[in-house]
């Protein structure tokens, strides 16, 4: 029985147009070059990694207040999430796919930290992707 074989892929692959990091996944080009050749492990230490880099970079302008609330909102716009993937990579997906219509984000389970409560949900989320972009590409300089 063979076991799926998962992706971060959110459909947006900015690498088609010369991106050498993709905006959607933060995977580098060899990444999704040679993701089918990843073994199983190494896929799930890729998937580890770009979490934790999303994680890292989200908590600088999110909290989650409500995981499950988080959760319900995801299901219910049908936004594809990992059943392992951390709330705050969980909430980078929510503001990319609802930014425009999102008005309250304590209705998602989100507040934005200190700094960056002035911003829309809109605002938060270009500032918060154009840091994980440089944070994505910072990681694919140091990876040979």
């Amino acid at each position: 029985m063979s076991r799926r074989i998962v992706s971060p892929c959110v459909g947006l692959c900015s690498t088609t147009v010369g991106d050498t990091t993709c905006r959607g996944c933060q995977r580098h080009d060899r990444e999704i070059r040679d993701w089918l050749g990843y073994a199983g492990d190494e896929r799930e230490a890729r998937i580890e990694s770009l979490d934790a880099l999303r994680v890292a970079v989200a908590e600088r302008y999110l909290e989650v207040t409500d995981a499950a609330l988080l959760e319900a909102q995801l299901v219910r716009y049908r936004i594809r999430f990992r059943p392992e993937q951390p709330a705050l990579s969980r909430a980078i997906e929510l503001l990319r796919v609802g930014r425009q219509r999102i008005n309250d984000m304590t209705r998602y389970g989100l507040a934005p930290r200190h700094g960056a409560e002035m911003l829309g949900p809109a605002e938060l989320y270009a500032a918060l992707n154009q840091a994980l972009n440089a944070a994505a590409q910072a990681r694919s300089d140091a990876e040979p």
